[in-house]
């Protein structure tokens, strides 16, 4: 019964991704929007394909490898928790005080020196510590987009970063990739014809698709944001999470002109949890992402900041990298032998060397949305791949998640999404 009600709500969520919708309901949404008035832009935003696909999940009996989720057991939670009692017992007012708005001095001399340590000309009072990426993201959107500008985008993007763009009423520019990151000569194509308030990549084992941007690509990419004056936003949760190949240095690091603005988390090493992120921009972008800080939210959460630097202080973090670099990497490993093992000819998958994400494109004639449909009757999920997508829509993808289910899980749940598949294709 729970994933019969599963598979209703999902039906409704696959349909709500077309174009279309049915007279009933826009006149339900007008009716809404006549009793409360909601600012127009809300109607861009929409819900994320994600969130509503967690919700539906949340059945144990369901495999899921639909959210970017780091695994539980592997989190910190003993020093995490030894640290807040140290906070508590040795500065415990101060922590529960107001900070200053760019954050708590140590750790942002620790994250400063960690970006150092990648090549970055790195400075302290150049990192503002954020509530999680995602609110690095709202705050570069705040300071740069007025309702209309043009910002490029990979196509497809990350669905988070998308939906911020578009609540600020922005005009995407879709620049394609392949398996080497950003083409550059589409990227070129896309600056001369437009004029664009920034670059958006994430060209570490990028969300959706999994590929790494080559050292070269990214010199091209700087070379091209120097000659056409364009900043460049550089997200990189998935920098550490590196499980074969030679690491390549982060595009901020070739920067020598302030256009990049580098973006980073804990989210996926420690905690998505305690929402800790951080940027490091130029000092004219950062004072200006210090005042749209203000108007947000005054400063990110103060306990969680001290804790997470006491923590830092003693605590092996290179150490717990190397850990999650083995466990993620195995269940990587798991999930393209399952994908090989299992899926039929006519689909093809990324191969990631890092992160968190395989893309898999299907035939075209399959849909995303209805195979998940199929999928989740038999106890199984993942992310349909259109809504990452910023202009035209394409169906014919799937994200999967492999870092918050075991190797034998994994197995498993390929089998299942192969089972429907092949029933689908025939």
């Amino acid at each position: 019964m729970q994933t019969e009600r599963a598979v209703n709500k999902m039906y409704s969520f696959s349909r709500a991704s077309d174009a279309s919708e049915s007279t009933t309901n826009a006149n339900e949404r007008a009716s809404v929007n006549e009793r409360y008035r909601f600012a127009k832009r809300m109607s861009k935003i929409g819900t994320s394909a994600v969130r509503e696909i967690l919700g539906v999940t949340e059945q144990p009996d369901i495999i899921s490898f639909a959210g970017g989720m780091p695994a539980p057991e592997l989190f910190p939670v003993e020093e995490f928790a030894r640290a807040h009692a140290q906070v508590f017992a040795e500065e415990g007012a101060a922590a529960m005080q107001y900070n200053t708005t760019e954050g708590w001095l140590p750790l942002r001399k620790w994250i400063a020196g960690r970006l150092a340590q990648r090549g970055i000309a790195a400075e302290t009072d150049r990192v503002l510590i954020t509530t999680g990426s995602q609110q690095a993201i709202n705050l570069a959107a705040t300071i740069f987009i007025d309702a209309g500008d043009e910002i490029i985008v990979e196509d497809p993007s990350y669905l988070a970063a998308l939906q911020t763009f578009n609540g600020f009423e922005a005009s995407f520019v879709p620049v394609e990739g392949d398996d080497y990151g950003m083409r550059p000569d589409l990227l070129e194509r896309a600056l001369k014809d437009t004029h664009p308030k920034f670059i958006y990549v994430v060209p570490n084992f990028h969300n959706p698709k999994g590929t790494t941007m080559t050292l070269e690509r990214r010199k091209q990419l700087i070379a091209l944001s120097n000659r056409y004056s364009v900043p460049i936003i550089e997200d990189d949760p998935y920098g550490e999470l590196r499980y074969e190949g030679e690491r390549v240095a982060p595009i901020a690091s070739l920067d020598e002109n302030g256009m990049v603005i580098y973006i980073s988390t804990f989210s996926k090493t420690i905690s998505p949890g305690m929402r800790i992120g951080w940027v490091h921009a130029s000092r004219e972008i950062i004072r200006n992402l210090i005042s749209a800080k203000q108007a947000d939210d005054l400063h990110t959460c103060t306990i969680e900041q001290r804790a997470v630097a006491r923590m830092l202080s003693s605590f092996d973090y290179d150490g717990h990298l190397v850990n999650l670099r083995r466990a993620y990497g195995e269940r990587r490993n798991a999930m393209l032998s399952a994908l090989e093992e299992h899926f039929p000819e006519g689909v093809q998958w990324t191969k990631p060397n890092g992160g968190l994400f395989i893309w898999v494109e299907l035939p075209e004639y399959i849909r995303g949305e209805e195979l998940l449909e199929d999928a989740l009757l038999d106890h199984v999920a993942f992310v349909p791949g259109a809504t990452f997508f910023s202009n035209v829509q394409r169906h014919n993808f799937i994200r999967l998640n492999f870092s918050n289910r075991p190797p034998d899980v994994i197995e498993e749940g390929i089998r299942r999404i192969a089972r429907v598949l092949k029933r689908r294709m025939r």
